[in-house]
């Protein structure tokens, strides 16, 4: 316990440096999005629960859980097709209870038209005035994206607790700039009875600097993902309440559900019903109150989740639906020694 109690110890510290220091940049907002159909459908409410491949997003503590190679994809699509989302995840266990994992995200917004060359102006004033047109021959295509690349390393101190950390690498484009950064994640998981779960995810903990081909620097201050999970045997299998807090230190005040000063609280919520460990059906409440649904069945080696979101006062855009695959290759000559 006495590593326990050094690791959490080391956390507070950085947490409070982190407050007294963190920028309002927002840089890193697509980071906040979340992967995979199991937890979406449960309104992000997945940093205690998760014991598959997306620990690397969710919680890098929970890797460790993993006893099979796994594999995950998802994809999504936002605001009537006009943003693509994609992520995918491979996490290999090691040794006796080690894992390590590698995860990438992908957002874009693809062939944007790019009109700034081909203006035909006639009166020499740079703008598109009354007669003039633009020469279709002359315009161009770019796009926008942000890449997000996890290196996930997890262990397991005792069969209660696991701790485990990213190191994270940013990349963004538009059109001919682009951006670098680079940040760091540690995430601790424990079980102190029976399946109830406690689970913390302190996302660029050091404070992730972006920089930009122009000279401009951005910063991602840091997050700290607490929650909590609890399974019941009922109705025949388990029904699993989860809760999830999102702190932050970038003084969003009214943009947040709940704000102190410059520290934001954000709250997720989830309830799943798995019928046998087959089926399961979701419901949640996300950070952006909107309701979120899903499913989920599992089947030899492959687990398929569905997930809704309903975005209140957008309708135009349309709502959100999420597919997400995760592969198990459950045999005997992959299992955890």
């Amino acid at each position: 316990m006495n590593s326990i109690k050094k690791i959490f110890t080391v956390i507070i510290l950085f947490v409070c440096v982190q407050f007294t220091f963190a920028q309002n940049k927002y840089a890193g907002e697509f980071l906040a999005i979340g992967v995979g159909g199991r937890p979406l459908g449960m309104g992000g409410a997945y940093v205690a629960l998760v014991n598959d491949v997306t620990s690397g997003y969710w919680n890098p503590a929970s890797l460790s859980k993993l006893n099979y190679p796994q594999f995950s994809l998802m994809h999504d699509e936002r605001f009537g097709n006009l943003i693509n989302y994609d992520y995918g995840s491979v996490g290999i266990p090691f040794g006796k209870s080690a894992s390590l994992g590698f995860s990438i995200i992908r957002m874009g917004v693809d062939d944007i038209a790019d009109t700034r060359n081909a203006l035909i102006d006639l009166n020499g004033n740079g703008i598109l005035d009354p007669g003039e047109r633009l020469d279709p021959d002359k315009i161009t295509y770019f796009n926008s994206t942000d890449y997000a690349f996890y290196v996930t390393y997890s262990k397991k101190q005792s069969d209660k607790f696991s701790y485990g950390a990213n190191l994270k690498i940013i990349r963004r484009n538009i059109a001919e700039e682009s951006a670098w950064g680079l940040g760091f994640d540690v995430g601790v998981n424990y079980n102190p009875f029976g399946r109830f779960f406690l689970g913390a995810n302190l996302q660029d903990l050091t404070t992730t600097y972006l920089s930009w081909s122009t000279g401009k620097k951005e910063t991602i201050s840091p997050t700290a993902k607490i929650g909590t999970a609890y399974s019941i045997e009922a109705l025949g299998g388990l029904i699993t309440p989860a809760v999830d807090f999102d702190v932050r230190f970038e003084g969003r005040k009214q943009s947040a559900n709940a704000y102190l000063g410059p520290v934001s609280f954000d709250l997720h919520s989830g309830l799943e019903y798995s019928f046998k460990n087959l089926i399961s059906i979701r419901t949640g409440y996300n950070d952006l109150g909107n309701l979120t649904l899903g499913a989920g069945v599992k089947l030899p080696k492959l687990n398929i989740d569905y997930s809704f979101a309903k975005f209140d006062g957008t309708e135009q855009l349309g709502n959100t639906h999420r597919i997400s695959l995760v592969f198990t290759l459950e045999e005997e000559k992959f299992q955890r020694k």
